[in-house]
């Protein structure tokens, strides 16, 4: 069974960093695409990040040269290092994993795994 655990988020003063980190067990290996999306209160999810099955990266604009995402396939780990965190980045993060290669590009589907989140909340 695929587990896929979120951590690393908290509460830090505008201009903070945070390093977000999903783990994903029940699979001997990531062969597909991973990726961070969140959801602010009111509003839809959004991707932010996103790491293709070859290392290829995409971004949401908004987060372009603040964020970066990684990943290390001997952990079975995504990484997501969040720098000059702005109000507007307070959202809950969710790591979505691909189910096998199934992906739009770099970035998993709706129907990929899912995990709990992690809440990232930026002060002014």
């Amino acid at each position: 069974q695929v587990q896929v655990v979120e951590s690393g988020g908290g509460s830090v003063q505008s201009g903070g960093s945070l390093r977000l980190s999903c783990v994903v067990s029940g699979v001997r290996y990531l062969s597909g695409c991973m990726g961070w999306f969140r959801q602010a209160p009111g509003k839809e999810r959004e991707g932010v990040a996103a790491i293709g099955r070859s290392g290829s990266t995409a971004y949401a604009d908004s987060v372009k040269g603040r964020f970066t995402i990684s990943k290390d396939n001997a952990k079975n780990t995504m990484y997501l290092q969040m720098n000059s965190l702005q109000p507007e980045d307070t959202a809950m993060y969710s790591c979505a994993v691909s189910r096998g290669d199934y992906c739009s590009g770099s970035w998993p589907t709706p129907l990929s795994y899912w995990g709990q989140g992690t809440q990232v909340t930026v002060s002014s």
